[in-house]
């Protein structure tokens, strides 16, 4: 996982840290299967491209701990449709 970014188990949603606030990705975790169901990056951070590194940390996170995912969020949707490497993670 990047080096910044954590998964709040407490606050079901991963977070990343950055200078000026701080990104999350809820979460719903239901057995093996982690619902995505939002995407936040604060206004003044936007832009930056902090919303596909945090995406892309959960994500592996997510395949190291051999589970997958269902996208509800719409940012995690377009991500997943946009690389083709972590399709297999979506759950059937």
């Amino acid at each position: 996982m990047a080096e910044n970014v954590t998964n709040n188990t407490a606050e079901s949603r991963y977070e990343l840290h950055a200078e000026g606030g701080v990104a999350v990705a809820a979460y719903q975790q239901h057995g093996d299967i982690v619902a995505f169901t939002h995407t936040m990056v604060p206004e003044k951070l936007r832009g930056h491209g902090l919303a596909g590194t945090l995406i892309a940390a959960a994500l592996a996170d997510v395949r190291q701990r051999g589970l997958k995912i269902r996208p509800e969020c719409a940012f995690v949707v377009d991500y997943v449709e946009g690389h083709p490497e972590v399709q297999d993670l979506v759950a059937a």
